[in-house]
């Protein structure tokens, strides 16, 4: 069988050569009573050889502290490093051979075997031995290890960062960019590129720290590799750490089964196990105690596994119960810190003899890992119970705040309704005033147009019959008809003159005739005679014609004073026409805005009308959607108590949190109960509004609006609004109506119901709607 490679050492060859000589004061393990003579013999001169390195120790430590250079002293120095000389080439010579005939060790020699590691294994063979403890040999991923490095790693920034925390104050390590903090990096990508799953988890680099101490890197990780697979530690690093619980479940049984008072006093001060050992479990010790104590540890730990930080564990807490029974939580944090980690420099033996003193039984841990797999698997049903319950709280405290909010809305549309309805009457009762004065305007419009219309007819018929003139008019006609009566009177005197003229001419003619005898006179008288005749012919042709001329100039005048009359008539007459025709165009301008204010009176008013019927439309169905909203609300606080109820039957709310969360419910219900309480409020509008005498109604004609309640939702009053508009206006779903025929059945019980309070609820705005 080819062997490993042996690194160079890195350790200090003093400290070295005494770690690995070392051996305890005491006397062995019980597992040295079932040796064979030869291994009992090769035990005793191991022993042996470690009581004389102990004494040349204890004796250089001696000369050293006293400074003396006597001949003694050096006589014994240098017989005691003869001896040391031949210990450990007795010591190359024996785990030479153990490295050689490995496999026949394992299976005849287990038990020596065993013993020799428990004594500690020789730094110079370290490397070799741990890998063939953990078949770390012949890995076929130490041939991966070169094309892995080449990759990169979703862990590298981690992993950087907490390797300048990692031994710092090792010389291999010590240094940014350091050979050992490159080797180290390297191992730890190349791991976490094999195993995605753990990638990088704290406190496993000072593990690989140590491995690299002792080999080099690809045999590093392989031992690495090999550890995390076989050895738990893949369990104890991955995210959940699962079996860091259980490793701590398990010591804390045995720390309450083998210290009581301890635990007893840990418990009191609150000081838990995970605070102390966790460390132990993820860096087997490397954290704790120096580096050479440390070794020892993990050389077991690669023989036995995890059964050795149990042991050391205990241990560790047995030797120092006195010290911590009397500390606080704080003085135990820095007592674990500064004190128990140098406890055993000197003698690391002794540790590791009081490990083997404390009680372990692999088959009670086998029971308490059992125990801990039902008790996580118990306690992930209930997490994923809880966090069920609590996806349900969340969803339940969802609607609640949006029932909130639909709640406040719902009070925020109610309150506007009854303002808005209080506005409405206000302003209905304004309108019906407007109405009224308008309907007054347009009765009396209409009377003033009908006697509008009476005057002109009587206008046009005193035009058509020449109606009398006004006062004025008449004294003119007087003062015209004074006049006419002057000049009548003179021209009946100038008549008169003229008849008494002709009388006289007749006369004086007819004088003239009866003197006769005209024939008896002379030619001279005879024609004086004629002459005299022609003359008063002619004075009476004269005076016929100037009576006829005066009769002329009379006709003349008594036709100008008739032109004269009829021109002030006309002129009247007109002036009347005109008059007329202004009052006719006034009185037609003003009908014509009479019958525009009659068509806008009407207009308003059928606005008006039709405004207040749609206003009263909007009430009624503002007071549907009202209760149909808090219909759905109740009905919804009905559907989480019966969730409840259900959840409590089936006994799945026992945990104190869903207790807790059942109360919470609880308020919550009885929140949203008093919510929809406040919600209830008197029927607005109870009475009549009276203003200045007035009725306000509460609903339009029965021509323009439906009769009755009943016309407008085709259902009665009370219980059935409140289900008709629900099935109207929301519709339910089948898994609804279940839900709200199974709040309706527990109605008839002593408790009183959920459909009782909704037509509580209802009534006041049924009564609303009846008034």
């Amino acid at each position: 069988m080819s062997l490993p490679t042996m690194a160079s050492p890195t350790l200090s060859p003093d400290s070295s050569s005494q770690e690995a000589l070392s051996a305890p004061t005491c006397s062995p393990t019980s597992d040295s009573e079932n040796l064979s003579p030869d291994e009992l013999e090769l035990l005793a001169k191991l022993e042996e050889q470690n009581r004389l390195l102990e004494a040349d120790s204890k004796s250089m430590r001696s000369m050293n502290g006293s400074r003396r250079n006597s001949g003694s002293s050096l006589v014994s120095s240098s017989s005691a490093s003869s001896n040391l000389s031949h210990l450990e080439e007795d010591t190359w010579i024996l785990w030479g051979r153990i490295a050689n005939e490995w496999e026949e060790w394992r299976r005849r020699k287990e038990k020596l075997l065993k013993e020799l590691i428990r004594k500690g294994i020789p730094h110079h063979f370290r490397a070799i031995v741990w890998q063939l403890l953990c078949s770390a040999t012949d890995m076929p991923v130490k041939n991966q290890y070169s094309e892995l490095l080449k990759m990169s790693s979703p862990c590298e920034k981690l992993i950087r960062r907490d390797i300048a925390r990692t031994y710092p104050e090792h010389e291999f390590f010590k240094g940014q960019d350091s050979l050992g903090q490159e080797v180290l990096f390297n191992v730890m990508k190349a791991y976490s590129l094999v195993d995605r799953e753990v990638g990088y988890c704290q406190g496993s680099a000072f593990i690989v720290g140590l491995l690299l101490m002792q080999m080099p890197e690809e045999e590093a990780f392989c031992v690495f590799v090999r550890l995390m697979q076989e050895y738990r530690l893949r369990e104890l690093f991955k995210p959940s750490m699962a079996e860091l619980g259980l490793c701590i479940y398990q010591f804390e049984y045995m720390l309450q089964e083998q210290l009581p008072d301890l635990n007893t006093h840990f418990r009191s001060q609150s000081f838990h196990t995970s605070m102390y050992a966790s460390s132990w479990f993820l860096t087997l010790f490397l954290t704790t105690f120096p580096l050479p104590v440390a070794t020892r540890v993990f050389d077991i730990f690669m023989y036995e596994g995890l059964e050795i930080v149990f042991r050391v564990g205990l241990a560790l807490l047995q030797v120092n119960q006195t010290e911590l029974m009397q500390l606080d939580m704080e003085g135990m944090s820095q007592y674990f810190q500064r004190v128990i980690p140098h406890q055993f420099d000197s003698c690391p033996d002794k540790l590791i003899l009081k490990a083997y003193q404390v009680k372990y039984n692999p088959k009670k841990m086998k029971r308490l890992e059992k125990e801990y797999a039902a008790m996580k698997s118990k306690e992930m049903e209930e997490q994923i119970e809880i966090k069920r319950l609590r996806t349900e709280n969340r969803l339940l405290k969802q609607r609640i705040e949006t029932l909130e909010k639909e709640s406040a809305a719902l009070a925020d549309r109610l309150i506007q309704g009854q303002v808005t309805r209080a506005q409405e009457a206000e302003e209905n009762y304004v309108i019906k005033r407007e109405l009224a004065v308008v309907r007054q305007q347009c009765s009396s419009a209409a009377e003033d147009l009908q006697k509008a219309q009476s005057t002109i007819r009587q206008l046009q018929e005193q035009q058509r019959n020449s109606s009398l003139p006004d006062e004025n008019n008449v004294a003119r006609l007087q003062e015209e008809l004074k006049a006419l009566k002057v000049r009548e009177g003179e021209a009946v005197a100038s008549a008169r003159e003229l008849k008494l003229q002709l009388q006289e001419l007749s006369d004086t003619w007819q004088a003239h005739l009866s003197r006769g005898g005209r024939w008896k006179e002379s030619p001279r008288k005879l024609v004086l005679g004629e002459l005299q005749d022609e003359l008063m012919s002619v004075r009476l042709r004269e005076a016929q014609a100037l009576a006829e001329g005066r009769e002329l100039r009379q006709r003349v005048v008594e036709l100008e004073t008739q032109d004269h009359i009829h021109r002030n008539l006309l002129n009247r007459v007109e002036a009347e026409r005109a008059a007329l025709q202004e009052k006719l165009q006034y009185l037609a301008a003003q009908n014509k805005g009479l019958q525009t204010q009659l068509s806008e009176s009407r207009r308003k008013q059928a606005e008006a009308e039709c405004k207040s019927k749609e206003e009263v439309m909007a009430v009624r169905l503002r007071e549907a959607d009202s209760m149909a909203a808090v219909a759905e609300m109740r009905q919804r606080i009905a559907e989480l108590e019966i969730q409840r109820e259900e959840g409590r039957i089936q006994g799945q709310l026992n945990h104190s949190d869903s207790s807790q969360y059942i109360r919470e419910l609880k308020d919550q219900i009885e929140e949203l109960k008093a919510e929809v309480r406040l919600l209830k409020g008197p029927p607005p509008f109870e009475d009549p509004l009276a203003f200045d005498g007035l009725g306000l109604a509460r609903h339009l004609d029965e021509d323009s609006l439906p009769s009755s309640d009943e016309e407008l939702l085709g259902v009665g009053v009370g219980v059935g609004v409140g289900a008709a508009l629900q099935d109207a206006l929301y519709p339910l779903s089948p898994r609804d109506a279940r839900f709200f025929r199974r709040l309706e059945r527990p109605a008839k019980d002593s408790e009183g119901s959920s459909d009782s309070d909704a037509d509580e609820l209802a009534a006041p705005y049924s009564q609303g709607l009846d008034n």
